[in-house]
């Protein structure tokens, strides 16, 4: 089994990215709003309008802003290639800037994977 990462540049390719993650195989797959150390350090993620009583969440910036963090775990190497091509068919070649950064990493042991829809 195999995780694979991809740090998405863009947020406004989200959609397009997951739906050729669907083409490729993926089915499942995890989205984090992410903020690379550049953006941080630019922005310092924090907001410069917060208001007089603030909650904790008019402390960050609006998370439109950020970039997307997307991982799956997938069984074969077949599914990771699909999935790199699925990827670049839409962000454009990963090797150039302000694409994004996908990333495979082994999995030994995963619990939870398998689980059947269940009606609620």
């Amino acid at each position: 089994m195999y995780m694979i990462t991809l740090v998405l540049h863009n947020p406004d390719l989200l959609e397009e990215v997951l739906a050729a993650w669907r083409a490729a195989g993926i089915h499942r797959a995890t989205v984090l709003f992410s903020m690379g150390i550049g953006q941080a350090h630019q922005k310092g993620g924090l907001r410069d309008d917060i208001p007089l009583i603030p909650s904790m969440e008019d402390f960050y910036e609006i998370p439109e802003s950020f970039g997307r963090t997307i991982f799956a775990v997938v069984r074969g190497e077949d599914i990771v290639k699909q999935v790199l091509e699925a990827t670049q068919s839409v962000v454009g070649n990963l090797e150039q800037p302000k694409t994004g950064i996908l990333f495979v990493t082994p999995v030994t042991q995963a619990y939870g994977l398998e689980k059947s829809q269940r009606a609620k």
